[in-house]
Parts: structure tokens; C-alpha cells; sequence
């Protein structure tokens, strides 16, 4: 398929660029405290390498996810399977999050051992269809091991956050040299390698957050090709993306793993909410259909959404429902066919 073979490209080519920006600043870095640029690979390879192996325990730790006994939830199980099985993927473990929010995640290392944690919230909110769209979804990730590309890609800027705040605590705090001159040198290197540090921290970051927000476009026509009903993930979206905008909870350092971003709900509910009076056309308080796809539409082409989106992990909700509507359209014509699965993106 020629739309899966642009994602594999559009993976290779972020991994390469970022990885190419990562190692000219490693060499730069080591240059400048002229320290061995072999040691600095070798340790950016182990980063990752941990990063890799201890992902998952922090993902579990974070979430206080508990995995499901074999017959607890027969429906989702069986569901799981059912989708899975189409896919042509082994079914992942099934976990819940004590967690009142609608929402989903998968991780893991490799396809066989990859989880499925489902909020409590998800399944109290949405319904069945709604809820069999969104873990359609989040088995297109796991379809294309985007969970795996995303942990160990994301190691990159936070290495280059890390090493920008740790050089320049270091500067503050530095006396080293005999005399005054020696001494400010040094922290004159050391404040050079912090503002490059966080020049390559942004950079990268926003190489893996675009990424991020291709892959969920992706998931999303997975979903609609897989459950063959895209108006249940543009309904379960908007609902999680209300009752994510109404939680007081602050969102956790796994929020590029949901379905849809906390942080980012809100501020898009929040958006809708301000300009309300503008999207009212007929003044009678309320936006109905009609008033919110003309919002929606607007709101996805606005110049504020587009800026905001760069460092977003996940699209706006706008764009993703109208992605789907095209979908709906096409599969309405009788022309959607498996090898069509990802034509609109």
C-alpha cells in the first residue's frame, strides 16, 4: 500500500533526521569539553537501550494500571480478539486504569508482549461501538509498532533536555579553573553547550511530536477500516475529548501514549467555549451539528491551531473527525477498499 509505505518512509525519515541532528550535537558538545565523542555514542545508545527496557514499569507505575483476568470482562476480551484476529496481530494483554477519564493506551517492547490498558472512564462513558472503535485504534499502533518507535525516539530530546539543564546548573555553580580567566571560560563553554543542548532539545522535539500526530491520523483510518463504522471513533473522540476537558487532574508524563492528549482536550474545549458566540449563527445558545462542523472546520484551519499543533503529540479533534467524515464519505460511494485504507491522510 502506497499510504503505509509513506508512514514506514515518514518513520525512517524522522528517525534518521533526528538521530543525524543528535549525533552532529554530541560531536559538537564533546568538541567543545573536549572529551571523547565515542564515549558520548556509547552512552546515548545505552540511554536509549534503558529507556527501551524500563518504559513499560514506568508506564505501569504511572497509570496504576492492574491487567485483567482471563474471563473478568468476557465482551471486551472476546472483542479484543475479534479485531486482533482481523488484523492479523497476536491480542495484546488486557489492562484497566483506576481512572475516571475516557481514554485507552498501548505499549510494550515488541508486538507479542504489548499491552492494552483501557480508563475505567472509557468504558463507563462511551458506548460498546463507540468503545470497539477506539481499541480499534489503538491496534493500528500496535499494527505498525508505532508505540515501540515512539519510546525509543522520544529518548532523544529528553537526553538533549537533560543534558542542557545539567550543563547549565553546572555553569552556575562552577569554579573550576586556577585563575579567573580558566574559570570563565569554562563556564562560558558550559553556557554555550546548555543554549545548544535546548536549541537541539527543540528541534527534535518537534521532529518526533509531528511523528506523533502522523501516527494517530494512521490509527484513525485504521479504525475505520477495521470496525468498518468511522462515525463511532468521531463520536467516541468527541466525547473523550469533553470528558478529558472537564478533569480536574493534572495530565501525566504518558500522555503521548492515549488516544487523545488531557492537555490538549482542554484547550481545544476551552477554545470552542470562548468563541461560542461566534459559532451561535441562528442565536440560540446552542451549537447544534451543523454550527459545530462549520467550528470544527474552522477551528482546523485556523493559523493558532496550526502553531499549537507543533508540539502537540496528537492532532486536534477537529482535524481528526473531519478526517473521518472524508473516510465515511468515500466508504458511502461503495470505493473503499483495503488497498484505499489510508488514501485520505
Amino acid at each position: 500500500m502506497a499510504r503505509i509505505a509513506r508512514l514506514r518512509l515518514s518513520m525512517t525519515i524522522s528517525i534518521l533526521l533526528t538521530s543525524i541532528i543528535f549525533a552532529a550535537f554530541l560531536s559538537v558538545i564533546m568538541f567543545i569539553l573536549q572529551l571523547p565523542i565515542a564515549l558520548a555514542f556509547v552512552a546515548t545508545l545505552f540511554f536509549i537501550f534503558f529507556q527501551y527496557l524500563i518504559g513499560p514499569s514506568i508506564v505501569k507505575g504511572a497509570t496504576h494500571m492492574r491487567y485483567l483476568k482471563a474471563g473478568e470482562n468476557q465482551w471486551l476480551e472476546s472483542m479484543v480478539n475479534e479485531l486482533a484476529k482481523k488484523s492479523d496481530i497476536p491480542a495484546p494483554k488486557l489492562a484497566i486504569v483506576p481512572d475516571d477519564t475516557p481514554n485507552a493506551f498501548v505499549f510494550g517492547r515488541t508486538t507479542a508482549d504489548a499491552t492494552l490498558a483501557v480508563h475505567e472512564g472509557l468504558l463507563k462513558r462511551l458506548r460498546k461501538e463507540e468503545v470497539k472503535a477506539v481499541i480499534g485504534h489503538e491496534l493500528g499502533h500496535i499494527k505498525n509498532k508505532d508505540y515501540l518507535v515512539m519510546t525509543m525516539l522520544t529518548a532523544l530530546p529528553l537526553l538533549a533536555y537533560w543534558i542542557s539543564w545539567g550543563t547549565f546548573e553546572a555553569a552556575r555553580w562552577s569554579n573550576k579553573g586556577s585563575s579567573r580567566k580558566e574559570k570563565g571560560d569554562f563556564r562560558a563553554a558550559l553556557f554555550i553547550v546548555a543554549l545548544v543542548s535546548y536549541i537541539v532539545y527543540i528541534v527534535t522535539l518537534l521532529c518526533v511530536m509531528g511523528l506523533s500526530r502522523l501516527r494517530e491520523h494512521y490509527s484513525d483510518a485504521y479504525s475505520a477500516y477495521v470496525t468498518g463504522q468511522p462515525r463511532q471513533l468521531q463520536s467516541a473522540l468527541a466525547k473523550i475529548t469533553y470528558g478529558l476537558s472537564l478533569s480536574p487532574k493534572p495530565t501525566t508524563g504518558a500522555r503521548s501514549f492515549y488516544i487523545s492528549d488531557p492537555a490538549m482536550a482542554k484547550q481545544e474545549f476551552q477554545r470552542i467555549v470562548r468563541r461560542k458566540d461566534a459559532y451561535d449563527l441562528d442565536r440560540d445558545g446552542v451549537l447544534d451539528e451543523r454550527e459545530l462542523q462549520l467550528a470544527m472546520e474552522k477551528e482546523a484551519k485556523s493559523t493558532w491551531t496550526t502553531i499549537n499543533a507543533w508540539f502537540s503529540t496528537h492532532p486536534p479533534t477537529f482535524k481528526r473527525i473531519l478526517l473521518l467524515r472524508e473516510i465515511e464519505n468515500e466508504m458511502s460511494t461503495g470505493r473503499y477498499t483495503d488497498d484505499r485504507m489510508y488514501a485520505q491522510i
